[in-house]
């Protein structure tokens, strides 16, 4: 490797999502701008291998930057490697998932041409990551129904949209809702909820946006409560999800923090950045400020 170059780790899941990681290879051979990059490619055997990976690649301070290539969850184990090494490594994705919320957050083309286009610039900034019991998370995490769903699509061999809904409008109808006991930035407080999302990027993925005001720079978590909705408002609430107004709706409520703890979740499962995770009844909710510096379009979110 020449070291007037960046050097990169591109960290590819082979079982991710929809498929386009295939031609990954290709693609960076033909697209990523050799004259400034240098790269290795390493593939993941198991569930969260990246997160080794990540970690040994980030200790090593061989690379200037590592490359996640996958969704949500692939981008997650990075992170958690990355986080784990306590190194400033920054973070590249290339969205190969089925929801890539994060990129759709921070609009990273989901083309594999685009993406790698936009590593070229490679304009970096510094965003916030979450704690969730010593689970770092970047875009969102969710408990209640959410989380319900989640560990449902985890066992299913069919990944996208389809196979998520079709989990919702099964589980919905017998879905009963639990009242949750809160702590909000010290204000004690009890909510009955479908589910409770706690948001650093703006969305769930598949462009549902759940928390429209969300900022990955903002140093808040935007906590969003939302009541059990009538089955005959779902199309009206699908509605406002997919044109950024869920904030509008009267089952919703928001409230930006800094540290939460949530004192019942007696599910115990989490959605964490689209996967499921068991964690504990207790949960305890840390936002850490600008800690993660990450290559983005150019710089803006919205």
């Amino acid at each position: 490797m020449s070291s007037n170059k960046k050097k990169l780790l591109v960290i590819i899941n082979p079982i991710s999502g929809v498929g386009r990681q295939r031609t990954i290879e290709k693609v960076l051979e033909s697209h990523l701008n050799h004259n400034h990059f240098d790269y290795e490619i390493a593939y993941t055997q198991y569930a969260h291998h990246a997160t080794e990976i990540a970690e040994a690649a980030s200790l090593s301070q061989k690379y200037d930057a590592i490359i996640a290539v996958g969704g949500d969850g692939s981008v997650n184990d990075v992170v958690s490697g990355i986080k784990a090494s306590k190194t400033n490594t920054i973070l590249g994705i290339i969205p190969c998932g089925s929801g890539n919320g994060l990129a759709r957050h921070l609009k990273i083309p989901l083309s594999p041409r685009k993406a790698i286009e936009v590593i070229n610039n490679y304009y970096c900034k510094e965003i916030d990551t979450i704690e969730m019991n010593n689970k770092t998370y970047v875009s969102i995490a969710g408990i209640g129904f959410d989380a319900l769903v989640a560990n449902k699509f985890s066992s299913t061999k069919s990944r996208g949209l389809k196979a998520y809904t079709e989990i919702i409008l099964s589980e919905y109808p017998f879905y009963k809702p639990a009242t949750y006991r809160l702590n909000i930035d010290g204000v004690e407080m009890e909510r009955k909820a479908l589910f409770i999302s706690f948001a650093n990027s703006n969305q769930f993925g598949y462009n549902a946006v759940v928390a429209p005001s969300a900022n990955l720079c903002d140093g808040m978590i935007d906590v969003c409560i939302v009541e059990m909705i009538p089955i005959i408002h779902l199309p009206i609430i699908a509605q406002l999800v997919y044109t950024k107004h869920f904030d509008l709706s009267g089952h919703v409520e928001i409230i930006k923090a800094k540290n939460i703890t949530v004192y019942n979740n007696e599910y115990e499962w989490v959605n964490l950045d689209g996967e499921a995770v068991k964690l504990d009844k207790k949960l305890d909710i840390a936002i850490n400020n600008k800690s993660l510096k990450i290559i983005c379009p150019d710089g803006k979110e919205k």
